[in-house]
Formats: structure tokens, C-alpha cells, sequence
């Protein structure tokens, strides 16, 4: 076991690891977060993502050793006090979900590309994006919903 310490959403958290862990499963298994989830364990379907330091990265097969002393930021911590975060607003008005199991890791994605850039352009936006599957179609919902987060009007 190695002793590490996340600071996720917020919180600090000493833990007991084993040191090939990934991140993803000390998330849901020993802090209870199971906004991200695992979809291929191999980091290629985006289900996974968190936000690291404020950048979109996959959780699901790093070990979280690697994340030691990091910040990290679960879609859980993105809602302020019960109010979601302009971006999953943005997903519930444009209907950006079918299953939603894809939708956290998406939501992180943008929250990210907007950290980065107020106003990315479609180029940014489906760079954005590449990582993430989804087996729904719901593809075009979630342009909508980027599209009026950065004041543009999709059809």
C-alpha cells in the first residue's frame, strides 16, 4: 500500500492505495464518487474523465499515484451548493443525454475546453470532444449545448 494525498472536489484526502490502482476506482470505490464512470478501461471512450488541474484527463487506468498532491474535480464537484454548473445546464436544456453514461465524461471535457477558451471554435470544440463516445447518437445534442455556451446558435 502507498499512502497518497487527493484533493478532490474541494476536499483532502490521505489514502491507502495499491500503487497499480487507477484513479477512477479509488474515485467511486473509496471516496463514493460515481459520477465517472468506466466504460472501456482503456482510456478510449472518455467515460472517465475528471478534471486535473483544471484539465480534462481520463481516470480509468492511471494509477492514482500518479495524481498524488493534484487537483482533482469530479462532475460531482462541478454544481455549486445544489446549483449545477453553467455547462451542465447547458446539457439538461439542449437534452444533451439519452443513457447518460457518457455524459459526465463530456460534461468535463467542455467544462475544460472553456476553462481554456471563452470562445473555442469548432476545430477546439470536436478536439474537445474526440475522446468521448457515446452509443446513443447524442452527439449533435451536445454541439447544440456547446454551441449556446459560447453564444453561437446551431439549427
Amino acid at each position: 500500500m502507498t499512502e497518497i494525498t487527493l484533493h478532490v472536489n474541494g476536499e483532502t484526502h490521505s489514502l491507502d492505495v495499491e500503487p497499480e490502482t487507477p484513479l477512477l476506482f479509488v474515485l467511486r470505490n473509496q471516496l463514493g464518487l460515481s459520477g465517472s464512470k468506466l466504460g472501456c478501461g482503456l482510456e478510449q471512450c472518455g467515460a472517465c474523465a475528471v478534471l486535473v488541474d483544471d484539465e480534462s484527463q481520463l481516470s480509468c487506468s492511471t494509477p492514482a499515484v500518479d495524481f498524488d498532491g493534484r487537483r482533482i474535480t469530479t462532475v460531482e464537484g462541478l454544481a455549486d451548493s445544489g446549483q449545477l454548473s453553467k455547462v451542465q445546464e447547458a446539457f439538461v436544456a439542449a437534452g444533451a443525454a439519452q443513457c447518460g453514461y457518457c455524459t459526465p465524461g463530456m460534461v468535463i471535457a467542455v467544462t475544460a475546453l472553456l476553462n481554456r477558451h471563452a470562445r473555442p471554435d469548432d476545430d477546439d470544440i470536436l478536439t474537445a470532444l474526440a475522446p468521448h463516445l457515446c452509443r446513443c447518437g447524442t452527439h449533435p445534442r451536445v454541439l447544440r449545448a456547446v454551441a449556446r455556451l459560447t453564444g453561437r446558435d446551431m439549427p
